[in-house]
């Protein structure tokens, strides 16, 4: 087989700075948002005259922080429970043979700084430091197929978690209302592993968004954050 390789054209900064928490899928944390920017020789406003025009696009990435793990023929998806085990094509696992990524986000502006082209994300699941392949338009009438059969996945997942706020912690969030609903979106679906879900466990659990460090416990349905 002829061997491929790929020049990344851009880098995204989220807030999402590790893999454990990140929304499993784009479009479940309405409140992300991130910055796409345009490497050299990529960086030019030419590149992407027009894309203005989409109110979302599609970002082809590279899972680079589980890229050296390799990759294996059957994964335990999250949908399933973490219980039962499908082969690694029929889900969206991390770990494939070639660790690319694909998600459809919400263009929300282009900004040129000089020599700086930004594209501002919104309902994001990429985490910080994501290298970018390619960027492509989505264009409903193709990509939008609601009669399409989605197996194990046609439904949108749950929100199952109640999240409250310890009163100290609600304070320092008083000026931070983005941060505290961004926090509300991404642990209301609770970020544990599936197979720890039902389970209800003393141990404190830390979340990195943006520059805080979200620590919470949870008992049953209910997510408590105890400190930033």
């Amino acid at each position: 087989m002829t061997p491929f390789s790929f020049q990344s054209i851009g880098i995204v900064h989220s807030p999402f700075k590790e893999k454990f928490g990140i929304p499993r899928q784009p479009g479940l944390a309405p409140s992300s948002k991130a910055v796409l920017e345009l490497l050299p020789p990529f960086n030019v406003p030419d590149a992407v005259n027009g894309l203005d025009q989409f109110s979302h696009i599609w970002v082809v990435f590279v899972f680079h922080e589980t890229a050296q793990r390799g990759w294996t023929p059957t994964v335990r998806p999250p949908r399933l429970g973490g219980n039962e085990r499908m082969g690694v094509f029929a889900t969206r696992s991390t770990h494939r043979p070639n660790p690319i990524g694909l998600s459809v986000v919400e263009l929300d502006r282009i900004e040129v700084n000089g020599e700086k082209v930004l594209l501002h994300l919104k309902n994001i699941d990429l985490l910080d430091g994501t290298p970018v392949l390619d960027i492509k338009p989505y264009i409903p009438y193709s990509d939008a197929l609601p009669q399409a059969n989605a197996g194990f996945a046609a439904s949108a997942p749950e929100r199952i978690m109640t999240v409250s706020f310890d009163s100290a912690i609600a304070e320092q969030l008083a000026d931070l209302p983005d941060l505290k609903q961004l926090i509300i979106d991404v642990l209301s679906f609770d970020p544990r592993p599936a197979y720890k879900v039902e389970k209800s466990e003393d141990r404190v659990y830390g979340m990195a968004i943006g520059d805080k460090d979200v620590k919470f416990i949870i008992d049953k349905n209910k997510l408590r954050v105890i400190g930033l």
